[in-house]
């Protein structure tokens, strides 16, 4: 196995069983593993043997554990990262101490594992690969809608709390009540659902149920209404104005809300 300094290492989201060989392997060869929470971690490494030294590395201590780590590093040891599941750096921490070990040379790799975006989007059938990913959603209705608005033209994914996604879903069928939608929970886990639905019907769905554990969303794009069929023409009236591919694409999809990307497909 090949050496690095610094290793970032996905864990389970719910079933413990796609804990790779690999990353037990990476686990009980560093030196220290830096954890969002040592108590989460702590368990994981009981089921698997593991008996390596955690030290904690969350949002409120990114900063001033760097250092720390470096002088770790300079020593000749080996550190691996673990959020509480999933992959790190994906709304977890990691990116504070990935960018100092690059700025000092250290060598950095990251294994294949478990990820909440990928297995959800693995079971959603949607028309393009393009999607916006925008992690935990904000706080507030209007910054919500903001969001969901300016990805008319683009499936959007995000993280939602189980006690916060039905005033989340209302709030899409509020700014876009014609929107389809998906709502992944439990994934991997006993009691794993996704629903796909329009977002009225998946309101109505979950208003019933009991929500647990964390949640992924995605609001898929808008359909292209059929009333743009002409567009061929727009863009040829666009191209004998002098205007190029790319500001021909910026024009349409402002003027009538369209994928800016199409446009530009069918420009060149």
């Amino acid at each position: 196995m090949k050496e690095y300094d610094f290793y970032i290492v996905p864990t389970p989201i719910g079933n413990l069983g796609d804990m790779t060989e690999r990353a037990v392997e990476v686990l009980k060869f560093v030196d220290i593993i830096a954890c969002e929470d040592v108590r989460v971690t702590q368990k994981l490494l009981n089921h698997f043997g593991i008996g390596t030294k955690c030290i904690s590395y969350h949002k409120f201590n990114e900063r001033e554990r760097v250092d720390y780590f470096l002088e770790i590093l300079r020593e000749g040891k080996k550190i691996a990262l673990v959020s509480d599941a999933g992959t790190p750096l994906f709304c977890d921490p990691g990116a504070v101490i990935v960018k100092e070990l690059r700025k000092n040379n250290f060598s950095v790799t990251s294994l294949a594992g478990a990820n909440a975006v990928a297995t959800f989007l693995s079971q959603v059938a949607r028309e393009g690969e393009d999607f916006a990913f925008v992690g935990f959603l904000p706080k507030t209705k209007g910054q919500i809608e903001d969001i969901f608005k300016r990805y008319k033209s683009t499936d959007v994914v995000f993280y939602e709390s189980p006690n916060r996604i039905l005033n989340t879903l209302r709030t899409v069928a509020d700014c876009r009540p014609s929107a389809r939608v998906a709502v992944g929970r439990e994934l991997t886990k006993v009691f794993e659902e996704v629903v796909v639905d329009d977002v009225q019907n998946v309101i109505e769905h979950f208003e019933n149920n009991v929500l647990k554990g964390e949640i992924v969303g995605l609001v898929f794009r808008d359909e292209i209404r059929q009333d743009y069929a002409d567009l061929d023409e727009k863009i040829e009236v666009l191209k004998t104005k002098g205007f190029k591919a790319k500001e021909i694409s910026i024009i349409l999809s402002e003027l009538f809300d369209v994928n800016k990307n199409e446009v530009y497909k069918k420009c060149i």
